[in-house]
This record gives C-alpha cells, sequence and structure tokens, in this order.
C-alpha cells in the first residue's frame, strides 16, 4: 500500500490539482477490503465567481466544507439519485474544489466508471463521507502514482452538464486522460 497524498498538495491552485490527480489512485477501504482506481478525469470548480461552481450561490449548509480546509471531503447529490465525490482545494475559506468523474479500477480489466455517480456507486462514495479528511483514517484517500515520471498525455475541454453558467460554460477546466491503460513508466 502507497502513502497518500500528502495534505500540501490540496493547498494549490485547483486547476494544477485538477491536472495531477490523473494517473493518482482512488483508494476507498469498504467491508474489509480495498477498492482501488487509477484515476482518468477531473473537474475543477474555482472560487465563488466560477458560475458552474456551488459556491457561486455563497455559503450554505451545503457549500460550507467547500470553503473549509483544503483536502477535505465535499459530497453531494445530483438528479436526487447520484452521489459525487469533490476534494476541496485551495485555502481554507476560499470555495474551490475539484470533482473526480472517472477512474479505471485496479485488477479489473476495462471496469472504468464513467461519470461521477458510477465512480460513488462502485466506490461506495455517499454522503457518510462529506466535511471528512480525504486519509485512511475516513476510508477514502489518494495515492501518487508511483509510476509517473513526467506529466501523462491528457486533454483538456470543458466542463460537462454546466450550459447555465454563462461565459464559465466554456471554461477548458475538464482533464481526460489519453490513455489511461498505457504503462508511462519506461
Amino acid at each position: 500500500m502507497g502513502k497518500p497524498l500528502p495534505g500540501i498538495f490540496y493547498r494549490r491552485r485547483t486547476l494544477a490539482v485538477a491536472r495531477e490527480l490523473l494517473g493518482c489512485t482512488l483508494c476507498r477501504r469498504w467491508h474489509g477490503r480495498i477498492i482501488r482506481g487509477r484515476i482518468t478525469e477531473t473537474e475543477a470548480y474555482c472560487g465563488s465567481h466560477d458560475l458552474a461552481s456551488h459556491a457561486s450561490r455563497g455559503k450554505t449548509a451545503r457549500t460550507a466544507v467547500m470553503f473549509g480546509p483544503p483536502g477535505h471531503i465535499y459530497v453531494y447529490l445530483v438528479y436526487g439519485m447520484y452521489w459525487c465525490l469533490n476534494i476541496v482545494t485551495e485555502r481554507d475559506g476560499y470555495p474551490a474544489a475539484v470533482l473526480i468523474r472517472a477512474a479505471m479500477v485496479t485488477g479489473v480489466p476495462n471496469q472504468k466508471t464513467n461519470g461521477p455517480g458510477k465512480l460513488c456507486r462502485y466506490f461506495q462514495i455517499n454522503r457518510t463521507l462529506n466535511a471528512k479528511p480525504l486519509n485512511r483514517k475516513t476510508g477514502l484517500w489518494i495515492e501518487p502514482d508511483a509510476k509517473k515520471n513526467s506529466p501523462l498525455p491528457m486533454r483538456r475541454t470543458p466542463r460537462i452538464g454546466v450550459d447555465y453558467a454563462g461565459a464559465y460554460r466554456d471554461k477548458l477546466w475538464r482533464f481526460v486522460l489519453t490513455n489511461p491503460t498505457k504503462d508511462y513508466s519506461k
């Protein structure tokens, strides 16, 4: 088992964190076993000025965790049925987070959790993790990509499902690993 990413990793600009989470391993301890998956897709949500962010409406009971310390888990429900996993970034008081959209499940050939709802279902992520720190004690953490020697090839696209966000709908703040099964250590 590798070491979790240190808390300082999340205390940086959200766009950098979103890019650098690609290739890292999402880990979930659930009923005595550990589920692992290589992160293949993320989206950045940067501050209260970002009209696609939940924080754009200010601090509420739902969004309070986004205004808290980096490295905490923000889980919310969409469409009344799908949980979404976000990791708080930047600094305490500044509402920013990275949505984990997809992962390739380790040890299961061609098992990709496309979409944040499927990811949360597979990794057993729900509201019980909301506002908790990302670490082994809570049962959810992220480990660095041990094989990564340099930035991984990825593409940037507009975020998904934010057509209501004015100019922010076109921001290239979605990051997708272009070849998630390739071993980049060579």
